[in-house]
């Protein structure tokens, strides 16, 4: 990857490993040589709220949030919460989104209805450069653990940012439990795999 500022924000659901994943991408940058910054907004996350992380890559960066209209690469580990930030994503940017519907709480009060799969892709592709779709949950089930799908979706991620795997994995392994390395390497492979093969 050439050296150049790029803007994350990574947007989830809480419980999802939002947090986490934005610790493993600020780590990595760190690794590549990157002054990196980096933003959280928590909001109702232990509910089941939104979760949004800004992680900013660059020669020098002064701010820790990315303005609107300026992220390179949403990364959104949740179908809605997709279409939630499209409008932060600069013209031509790119969009890595995790094919779950984890329906807020507004839905399930009857209060809103969840959007249909094909509306939600619509609304994306009509507002970003490329929308790449991956199911970093049914890949992290097939391991036998689905809290390491969001390990699987950066996994997809360094695919698509073209990346090499080896810091990657190494961020990953200093911010999982001793126990989880193995598995959490295992998904970061296979989200890797099923980004560049399409499956």
């Amino acid at each position: 990857m050439t050296k150049k500022n790029v803007n994350f924000l990574l947007a989830g659901v809480g419980g999802q490993g939002t947090l986490l994943a934005s610790d493993i991408l600020a780590d990595l940058g760190v690794r590549l040589g990157y002054d990196v910054k980096k933003a959280e907004v928590h909001g109702m996350s232990q509910r089941g709220g939104s979760v949004t992380s800004h992680v900013r890559w660059g020669e020098k960066v002064f701010s820790p949030i990315v303005g609107k209209g300026e992220v390179d690469v949403l990364v959104a580990f949740e179908k809605l919460e997709a279409v939630r930030y499209i409008n932060q994503l600069r013209p031509g940017g790119q969009v890595l989104v995790n094919d779950q519907s984890i329906e807020p709480i507004t839905v399930k009060a009857g209060d809103l209805k969840y959007p249909d799969a094909a509306n939600i892709r619509s609304r994306l592709a009509g507002a970003a450069g490329t929308v790449h779709w991956i199911n970093g949950l049914e890949i992290a089930e097939k391991l036998g653990n689905p809290r390491t799908a969001n390990v699987a979706i950066l996994g997809a991620l360094s695919a698509l940012i073209d990346a090499p795997p080896e810091p990657w994995l190494e961020a990953v392994e200093a911010h999982v439990p001793p126990k989880a390395i193995k598995i959490n390497r295992q998904a970061f492979i296979k989200g890797r795999e099923a980004f560049k093969t399409g499956v």
